[in-house]
């Protein structure tokens, strides 16, 4: 068996330098270059290097008049948006740590984080995320210590609001010499940013990216993929949140490859956005990828052309198999599946490439597991996805699939610079450039965190294959251990499940119990259609948990999970609840990734009667 697999570096770079260095010169080479696109009045706008790199000083020269001095830390509170971007670009040239809040945190998140990370300086969106971060400066004991800047303007009568142009006003002081000391006064091993982890478990710790783990990711990136990032007006939309590491890693490789972003902070906004902006690729995580092809499939049932959709969803999977097994030496498709397969090219998968706004042809899927399932279904429907695995810790994806190195099922090989090994029980630990510095002030953390020889552990399990291509099989943490002494690994039952239309989340327990059950939570968009195609219009979520017709259908869905694991991990029981996982209710995080701890917290007296009931 693999033990271990690596990828050495491609590009290396000074060691004095840092990553606004990459901005300088994608600018140095094309200052007209559009280097960003921004939504003006319904429309796009270019932003072109130049312009952009002039937003920037001037932001950057405003922070360091209101005191940020090199290696201070500036927090930024905003939904994915353009601002967001220049922000944490002007952060870096002042020579200060950009650190990240979700927007969806809560008060007592944010006193943590202002308390722990110590930003002088506070970037909010508006002025609910204001009043959260000056409820979270009290609670924190800073009051006096942080300076709260919007980064919209707002009401003009308001004296006390500093808002993006009155920063970059009251930076006309300093000068260009003043600012290039502060940027050019950090290296590649100097912190460029405190990324705290979503907090799935226990409280958020601060992981300490540098300016190494962002350039070195940025320049190797492109030269590992350039099937979609080289290639001639590249673009992308960025949605995801750019408080999460990945998010904010892709935009460097952008602008250090001269790639035009937008930004779509809004998901009523998103299918729009895609449709006018039509980017060449795209970062996804698979929840998004799972809602489209739900969406899809209940659109082709009502409009009478389920059979259709469904036989094209089949020769999909089946085209991309085929695919996967001549890259290992088979036959590929046959001439029949091919026939099939561009029949519904025409008939049936442009309809689906144009969600994506009918230009994307490759797409980045990390953050949690892809379905394989779903991965040759987009694959075979011309939308190839290259899924890859990474963690806070590591930057971004420290393994992914390439264009010419594609396994399905597989999260690919190591990224370059870095190397992948399985410890004896199967845990996967990594090292390398994109790994990060340790955890911020917490000595005792980092050390339990790496292995003597510097690998970090990381908690997951999994298996490499002869060609070094990584499988995750689980999660140390996760796995289930039921009464019978049987592990089961919740993960890819729950992926499954969530591939049924009515299926929002699904959590699947057993730990202690006599047998697997699960946690469901119903799609309330996807609800309201199907009752309506049942003969049930009106019908609520509240009523649909106990629905029979509902618990038949879902019971599919369950049939289904249950024929990819064998007997002892199937689930025998499943509860249905009248409730959503979201992001606000504390279940999800802003990643759209179960707090699994939590769901199972909140629902002990729903869990407690799967188990104590002897029927449904």
């Amino acid at each position: 068996m693999v033990r271990e697999a690596i990828t050495e570096l491609l590009v290396d770079l000074p060691a004095a330098g840092n990553t606004t260095d990459l901005l300088l010169r994608t600018h140095d080479a094309d200052p007209g270059r559009a280097l960003y696109a921004r939504r003006s009045e319904g429309q796009w706008r270019d932003v072109s290097a130049a312009e952009f790199l002039q937003q920037v000083t001037a932001v950057a020269k405003g922070l360091m008049a209101r005191g940020v001095q090199p290696g201070d830390a500036v927090a930024v509170m905003s939904k994915t948006r353009y601002e967001w971007t220049l922000a944490d670009v002007a952060i870096w040239f002042a020579g200060a740590v950009t650190v990240p809040i979700y927007e969806t945190s809560s008060a007592h998140q944010v006193a943590w984080i202002l308390e722990d990370a110590q930003p002088a300086v506070v970037l909010v969106e508006d002025d609910g995320k204001a009043g959260i971060v000056r409820d979270a400066a009290g609670r924190a004991g800073r009051t006096d210590a942080t300076t709260v800047v919007h980064l919209t303007d707002g009401a003009p009568d308001d004296a006390e609001r500093v808002t993006l142009a009155d920063l970059t006003e009251g930076g006309s002081g300093v000068s260009d010499a003043t600012l290039e000391a502060a940027r050019s006064s950090r290296t590649l091993a100097d912190p460029a940013s405190i990324v705290y982890t979503s907090g799935t478990t226990g409280r958020p710790k601060g992981c300490v990216i540098t300016h190494g783990n962002f350039a070195l990711f940025a320049v190797n990136t492109l030269e590992f993929l350039p099937e979609f990032l080289k290639q001639e007006n590249a673009r992308t939309l960025m949605f995801l949140p750019l408080a999460h590491v990945l998010a904010r890693a892709v935009q460097v490789v952008c602008f250090t490859g001269g790639i035009q972003l937008a930004h779509s902070g809004s998901a009523a906004q998103l299918l729009e956005d895609l449709t006018t902006f039509r980017p060449t690729f795209l970062l996804a995580v698979p929840r998004i990828f799972e809602k489209i092809h739900a969406s899809a499939a209940q659109r082709a049932a009502e409009s009478g052309k389920g059979r259709l959709f469904a036989a094209a969803e089949r020769t999909a999977v089946a085209y991309s198999r085929a695919v996967d097994a001549r890259g290992r030496g088979g036959r590929g498709p046959s001439p029949v599946l091919r026939a099939s397969h561009a029949l519904f090219d025409r008939l049936v998968y442009p309809r689906l490439r144009g969600v994506f706004g009918g230009e994307v042809t490759y797409t980045v899927s990390g953050a949690s597991p892809l379905s394989e399932h779903l991965a040759h279904f987009f694959r075979g429907a011309g939308i190839l996805i290259q899924e890859g695995y990474g963690l806070t810790e590591s930057t971004a994806p420290c393994t992914v699939n390439t264009v010419p190195l594609t396994r399905v099922g597989s999260v690919g090989i190591p990224m370059p610079g870095m190397s992948v090994r399985l410890d004896d029980e199967g845990e996967i630990q990594v090292k390398g450039a994109a790994i990060f510095a340790g955890y911020y002030r917490n000595d005792e953390a980092t050390a339990a965190a790496f292995t003597e020889d510097g690998y970090f552990r990381t908690g997951d399990l999994g298996a490499l294959d002869e060609d070094g291509f990584l499988t995750i099989t689980g999660r140390r943490k996760d796995l289930l251990v039921t009464a019978g002494g049987k592990n089961v690994a919740p993960g890819p039952l729950e992926e499954k499940l969530r591939e049924h239309a009515l299926v929002g989340q699904a959590v699947v327990v057993g730990e202690g119990r006599p047998f697997i059950g699960a946690l469901i939570s119903l799609d309330r968009e996807a609800l309201g259609p199907w009752a309506a195609a049942h003969g049930k219009p009106g019908l609520t979520p509240d009523d649909a948990a106990h629905d029979a017709d509902v618990l038949a259908e879902l019971q599919t869905a369950v049939d289904a999970a249950n024929a990819t694991v064998s007997q002892a991990e199937q689930i025998r029981r499943f509860t249905v609840l009248d409730v959503e996982f979201t992001v606000e209710s504390g279940h999800l995080t802003p990643t759209l990734k179960l707090k699994r701890a939590a769901v199972v917290a909140d629902h002990e007296d729903a869990l407690s009667e799967l188990y104590r009931s002897r029927s449904r």
